[in-house]
């Protein structure tokens, strides 16, 4: 009986899983988003927020700790240097998963897992971006208008000096 018994172990020997969980942490941070089963999901994001809480702090002794974990430089590099900026005044709950259906060949679970700062869809700051943009764009025409209107008068007043 597995009472008590937390962890899913994914069908997999203690090492193996290891393995599986370093690649996917690794992927997930390298890709922002990654496509895989939900049982992986879910024990992906247990193992990948509490080395990106420790990605806060940029420490040589965090860096080891996240390499200790990851096992890819550029993993740790990217993780340092991009995602943590992006969740630093974050708490917790970097991870997102949805749920995307069943796999045609054996209809396992799939789930899509991505990072929640770096998705445009649903972060507030792009619209404001995108708000402010619109309103340079409106006050940019008019005024591009109105000096037109003006350089088309001067233009027919001095055809008219000159004549």
């Amino acid at each position: 009986m597995r009472h008590g018994d937390k962890i899913n172990n994914l069908g997999r020997k203690s090492a193996h899983r290891q393995a599986l969980l370093s690649n996917l942490a690794c992927a997930l941070i390298e890709n922002k988003r990654i496509f895989t089963t939900l049982a992986k999901a879910k024990a992906l994001r247990v193992y990948v927020e509490p080395i990106i809480t420790k990605s806060k702090e940029d420490t040589t002794h965090s860096r080891r700790t996240a390499f200790s974990y990851l096992r890819s430089k550029t993993a740790v590099s990217a993780l340092f240097k991009d995602v943590a900026v992006k969740v630093a005044e974050r708490n917790g709950g970097y991870t997102r998963i949805i749920k995307t259906g069943n796999r045609q060949g054996d209809a396992a679970e799939m789930a899509l897992i991505e990072l929640v700062d770096f998705n445009e869809l649903y972060s507030n700051s792009k619209t404001a971006a995108t708000k402010k943009a619109k309103t340079t764009r409106r006050s940019r025409g008019t005024a591009k208008k109105a000096t037109t209107k003006a350089e088309g008068t001067d233009a027919a007043e001095t055809k008219g000096e000159d004549a």
